[in-house]
């Protein structure tokens, strides 16, 4: 059986014993700007990476659901890097593989599939970032709102006959945060008008998408 990259990765993870450690809900792994010697790799749970604006803002880059690096950006080489993101568990644990980032380069260096899985995931990252920032710039803020809501489908998403549950409480801060929106209230009054509009409903603090179709239409345009 041919492994995925991150498949590799783990269990090259695990044959070589890398430490585990466990994070509570809403703890920090890593903070924005401050210096940090080891790697993190996910092993489980979900975690919500950020930015601190100059303004002082949080702006919410993505959320990670499945095993993969936290971050491999920053040089190589350097025993100590700067943190590109705030790094927030977002359920009720996440574990995650702690590794001293110079070996893990290393490892990088003298493995042709971990080098494969690094530049995928550099390629990945572009792209989604890319991605993001053409939706929130050429649609405005309901159709980045509606960019977002779709984008949970895949992370999140349980087909029900009435439509499809987003199977994870996701805050109008966390939404504000992602979609560049200035204030909570302002996202309240936009679900609001996609709950009279048929689009969406809520349950137990969960969205349920009620038509798609129109989250595609409002991306597309």
């Amino acid at each position: 059986m041919v492994l995925t990259d991150i498949e590799f990765l783990i269990n090259f993870l695990e044959e070589r014993h890398v430490p585990v450690i466990t994070k509570k809900k809403h703890t920090y792994l890593t903070y924005h700007g401050l210096e940090e010697r080891y790697t993190y790799i996910l092993k489980k749970g979900v975690i919500k990476n950020s930015i601190i604006l100059q303004d002082g803002r949080e702006f919410n880059l993505s959320y990670i659901t499945q095993p993969d690096v936290i971050s491999l950006l920053r040089d190589e080489i350097s025993k100590y890097t700067d943190q590109p993101f705030n790094v927030r568990v977002e359920t009720e644990e996440a574990t995650f593989y702690q590794i001293d980032r110079v070996t893990f380069w290393n490892y990088v260096n003298a493995t042709p599939e971990l080098q494969n899985y690094v530049k995928n995931y550099y390629r990945k990252k572009l792209s989604e970032n890319i991605y993001r920032l053409q939706k929130m710039v050429m649609n405005g803020k309901n159709g980045g709102l509606c960019a977002f809501l779709y984008s949970l489908i895949d992370l999140f998403g349980k087909k029900r006959r009435d439509g499809i549950l987003i199977d994870f409480v996701v805050t109008n801060e966390d939404i504000a945060g992602f979609c560049g929106i200035s204030s909570r209230s302002s996202v309240n009054r936009m679900l609001n008008q996609l709950k009279k509009d048929g689009v969406i409903e809520t349950t137990e603090h969960k969205f349920l998408i009620k038509d798609v179709s129109y989250l595609l239409d409002s991306i597309a345009n």
